[in-house]
Formats: structure tokens, sequence, C-alpha cells
């Protein structure tokens, strides 16, 4: 790769959208015939086109596939107004975002174009083949690639090729918050290719439902050692159809679990998947299960309920995983005492990892001095869940929920900065250790590690997160259980 490349990868996590030329909007009206909106395509030479009565008040949009599947294939009139075949499911973004934001954003919403806003007007479009056009080199082209992937073989095949993208991009110095974003977004690319060849094999589900995942990819923080954590709500059904739907559906989770072990993403050892028939449920069950978790709020029960409330649509009706959260809200604003008080004391069970020297505390895996690195960072990812329950957010990313909560009040601007750093520098370190095993020494990737590998200034480092989060425990400490 030349340094002409590197440096436009570079470029592509830093710019920002206002900072590369966007086309101007162009739109007809909704009253337009689809013949003058074909025309008007032609004679601007654009594949989008955007309908509305100005470019402030605009719809939806057609595009050439519009056309073919709306129109040809339904053997629509051409007489007929472009508004009855427009798509309405407009994607915006503001011209403030990182142009990787963008692509992200139309990877997870499938769209091919973006309309850019500010101060909350439209000021052009971006699609798709521009900009990845212009980023030959960057790992954007690959999950274009993954989502070309038909069977499990080639999906085995391309998440494979995965870890040699992380060390690459973590050597140039690529935030290991971004590094998370591209993961997952891999991750869902290979899950939503998996849950739509099963639907193809066995046939339309019986009712609408939602494949949601947790954990770690729930929160956009996949790393390299990943295993399947995911469930399913789906519709309530008639007495008489229960159990035919439900069948449909634990077949269905078995079939897509097993095709993800295959590829790659190992199955949960707590059994936290869609093919367990726990977590396979109609949305009135799911509510059931909420509720009852919430009324005991014991340790067990409160740790259950934060696990699920890491939770993020990938495939399916997304109204039904919304409509759980709305539940959720509810709940939240009348928290039981002991609620707060038994995540709090799960959350300070962790151990700091410093011995009273204040070295870290080490022990011997496969004949090494290692510390866990996941168990280092829990108190983190659990802390700053508490506080986004306490304060009702929804936003399941660590990093943006440490922002929300900066916003609310929650934090000062320092301590924000100080675990902010410290949870994506653990990050960083993790995913690089996690690829270079599976690079260099063709080893499974694990959380832990080796001392002997970590330089002085990375120790000294270590140590002071260490110190940050002891800190953080006793914030929470002070205000959840409210002793000192």
């Amino acid at each position: 790769m030349t340094d002409n490349n590197i440096a436009g990868i570079d470029a592509f996590y830093t710019r920002k959208i206002q900072e590369i030329p966007l086309r101007r909007i162009i739109f007809c009206t909704p009253e337009t015939p689809i013949y003058e909106a074909a025309r008007l395509m032609k004679q601007e030479k654009v594949s989008c086109l955007f309908v509305g009565h100005g470019p402030d008040q605009l719809q939806g949009f057609v595009t050439d596939i519009t056309f073919r599947d709306n129109v040809i294939a339904e053997r629509e009139s051409l007489e007929g107004s472009v508004a009855h075949i427009m798509d309405p499911n407009l994607v915006a973004i503001s011209g403030d975002s990182f142009i990787y934001e963008a692509i992200l954003l139309m990877f997870r919403t499938k769209t091919r174009y973006l309309l850019v806003s500010k101060g909350g007007l439209y000021t052009g479009v971006i699609s798709r083949n521009k900009i990845l056009t212009e980023q030959s080199q960057s790992p954007f082209i690959f999950i274009q690639s993954v989502k070309q992937a038909i069977n499990k073989e080639e999906l085995r095949g391309k998440w494979e090729q995965v870890p040699k993208i992380v060390h690459e991009l973590v050597q140039r110095g690529i935030r290991a918050e971004i590094i998370n974003q591209i993961i997952s977004t891999i991750a869902d690319t290979i899950a939503l290719r998996v849950i739509e060849n099963v639907i193809r094999e066995k046939g339309d589900p019986p009712a609408k439902f939602v494949f949601f995942t947790l954990g770690s990819e729930g929160r956009k923080e996949q790393t390299l050692k990943t295993d399947q954590d995911n469930a399913i709500i789906y519709e309530d059904k008639a007495n008489e159809h229960r159990e035919e739907v439900r069948a449909y559906f634990l077949d269905f989770a078995a079939k897509v679990s097993e095709d993800l072990d295959a590829i790659g993403f190992n199955y949960c050892k707590g059994g936290f998947m869609a093919s367990n028939p726990k977590w396979t449920h109609s949305l009135s069950h799911w509510k059931g299960n909420y509720a009852s978790w919430f009324q005991e709020s014991s340790p067990e029960t409160v740790m259950r309920y934060a696990t699920f409330f890491d939770c993020r649509p990938i495939y399916g009706d997304f109204s039904l995983l919304e409509a759980l959260k709305t539940f959720m809200d509810e709940q939240l604003k009348n928290p039981l005492e002991r609620f707060y008080y038994n995540m709090a004391q799960n959350i300070l069970q962790y151990d700091t990892q410093l011995t009273w020297l204040k070295n870290i505390k080490t022990f011997k895996v496969e004949d090494e001095e290692v510390f866990d690195i996941k168990r280092a960072m829990s108190p983190m990812v659990e802390g700053i869940r508490l506080y986004a329950l306490d304060e009702r957010i929804f936003e399941t990313n660590t990093g943006q929920r440490l922002q929300l909560l900066t916003e609310n009040g929650v934090f000062t601007e320092k301590e924000a900065r100080e675990l902010y750093h410290a949870y994506y520098y653990l990050m960083a370190l993790r995913l690089e250790k996690q690829a270079e095993r599976l690079i260099q020494g063709k080893k499974k990737p694990r959380n832990y590690i080796p001392i002997h590998e970590l330089t002085k200034v990375q120790m000294v480092t270590i140590r002071e997160i260490f110190k940050v989060i002891k800190d953080f425990q006793l914030k929470i400490k002070i205000q959840f259980t409210k002793s000192f």
C-alpha cells in the first residue's frame, strides 16, 4: 500500500461530509407523472430523484431500481403519479458528521443516497458509490464485498479477513471506537445475509418479527473474540396460531445460529441466543420477562435486565423492539430502590486489578503472566450503562452514552474525558493483541494480555487507568449504595 493510499485512508476518518462536494437536490412534485419523472432523471443525468414541493419539503425519492421494481415489474401505468411508486424512507445526516459515519449509516439503512443537512435544512446529496470509488483501499469496500457474498462458505472467508483489516487500522492509529463500529457493521452484514438465506429456504415468516443483538454487538463494540448474543421478538397472534408461529421461529433461530457458528461466530456459552427457547418469544411474553426481572430486582435479575438493555435491532420490524423499549421506559420512571442498589453491587465486585503496591495483578495462562482486559473494562461498561438506565437513555454504545450523560450533567467534562480515554485505550490494546494472535500466531483471540508484551509506557498508562476505574467505582458506590 503506497503512502498516498495510507494518507487517503487516514483522511477518510478525519474528513467531514461538509468538506466534500455535494450534488444538488433534483426533485419533482408528487403529482408528476412517472414518465415525466424518468425524463427529468435522464435530462439531469441522475439516478436518484427526490419527490416533494421543494428541497425542504421532500416526501420520498425514486431511483433506477424503483422504476425496475415498482413500475416495470408491477406493470404500473406510466401516466400515474410518481408519489404512488416513491420510497418514503428518506435518510439524512448532518454535514458535521464524518465520512465514515455516512458510509456506516448507508450500510445499516441499506440506502445508496444520503441527504445532507445543515441548520435543519437539506444542502445536498451524497451517494455511496461516489464515496467508495474515491476510497478504493478503505475497509468500506470490503463491507460492500461482504454484502455480495452469497453463501456461508463465502461469508466465512470474509470473516477470516477481518483480523488483518483490524490490525492495519490499529497500526494506522485509527480510533478504537471507529474500529469497533466497523467490526460490528461487518458482523451485522453477515448476520443479515444469513437471515435472508434462511428465510429463502424456509419461506416467509408467519408473523412480523425482529431479530436483535445483545452484548458487545448490541453496543456496536464488537471485538475479534466474539460469540453469538441475540434474540427474537415476534408479534402476538391468536391462540390457534401460537404454536405454529413459535415452532417456525425456534426452527428459524436454530438454523441462523448454526450458520453463524459455521462462519466463525461461536455459540454463546451463556445461552443468550435466539436458538435458546428462553430468548425467542412474543412481544407480550417479553414484556412479562422485563416486568418480572424488574419487580424482583435481585442481583441475578438486574444483571439479566442490564444484559437485555444493550439491545439493537438488525432485521425485521424494528417497531417491535421500540414497543419493548417504550415499556422499559415506563418501568424505569419508578424503580425499586434495590434495582439500582443490586446493579451497583454487581459493578463494585470487579477488582481494579492493582496490588497494594500499585502493580498490575496477574495470573498464569498458557505459561504466561497475563491480566484480564475484558474484566478490567467491565466496570466502565456496566457503570456507564447503570447511569444510562438511571437517566432513561436508550443509546447502547458506551462512548455515545457517556457523551449524552455528560450533556445531562451526570459527568463533568474532565470525568468524561478520563473515562473515554481509559475505555478506548484498553479497547485499542485489546483489538491489537487479538489481531496479532490471529495473524502471527494463528491462535484463537482471547481477552488476556501478556505482561511481557507491554512497554513501560503501556504499563504506567494501564496503572493510571485502573486508578480512574477505582475512582469511578467509588462514585457509583456513593450514589447508588449510599455508603462510603
